[in-house]
C-alpha cells in the first residue's frame, strides 16, 4: 500500500511548525497541492482565525532575524516582497529603525577592522552600509562618529 498524500492542512501545519510564514508565502507554497483556490483561501482564513498564521507575527520574527545584518529600509523591502502589508511592515520596522545607528556601527566593525585611509575607501565603506539598507543619516553617523557611542 503506497503512503498516503498529506492533506493540505497537514502540509500547512508542517510549514508553520518549522517557522512563521506570511499568508502570501504559505499560499504560494501550498498552491500546487490545493484542489482549488477557494479551498486554499478557506484553509488560510481558518488558520488566521485560529491564530496559527499571522502576518504581524511573521513580520516581527523576520525583522528580528534580519536586524542583525540589515538596516530598516532593507528589512521593510524584504517584508513587502514576502507579501506583508505596508502597515504591518512599518510596525515591525519601527523597532529596528530606533536602533539603526548601533546596529550599523556593529555591522561596520565586523566588516571593516580599520577606518578608511582614502576618499575612495570611505566611499566604498559607505556604499557597503547603504547596500545593507541603512539611511544616509545613519551612515553619516557611523562614518563621522567612529567607534564612539552616540
Amino acid at each position: 500500500m503506497p503512503p498516503r498524500e498529506p492533506s493540505l492542512r497537514e502540509r500547512a501545519l508542517r510549514f508553520l511548525a518549522g517557522r512563521e510564514h506570511s499568508r502570501s508565502e504559505l499560499r504560494r507554497k501550498l498552491a500546487a497541492h490545493a484542489e482549488s483556490p477557494e479551498q486554499l483561501d478557506a484553509l488560510l482564513d481558518e488558520l488566521v482565525g485560529k491564530k496559527q498564521l499571522s502576518d504581524a507575527r511573521y513580520a516581527e520574527a523576520r525583522s528580528h532575524v534580519l536586524a542583525r545584518k540589515y538596516g530598516a529600509s532593507r528589512i521593510a523591502h524584504d517584508l513587502r516582497s514576502k507579501g506583508v502589508s505596508d502597515e504591518e511592515a512599518a510596525k515591525a520596522v519601527a523597532e529596528a529603525r530606533a536602533t539603526d545607528l548601533e546596529r550599523a556601527r556593529e555591522v561596520y566593525r565586523r566588516k571593516f577592522r580599520m577606518p578608511p585611509s582614502s576618499r575612495e575607501e570611505r566611499a566604498k565603506h559607505m556604499r557597503f552600509l547603504q547596500s545593507r539598507g541603512f539611511s544616509f543619516d545613519v551612515i553619516k553617523g557611523v562614518m563621522d562618529g567612529g567607534d564612539e557611542d552616540a
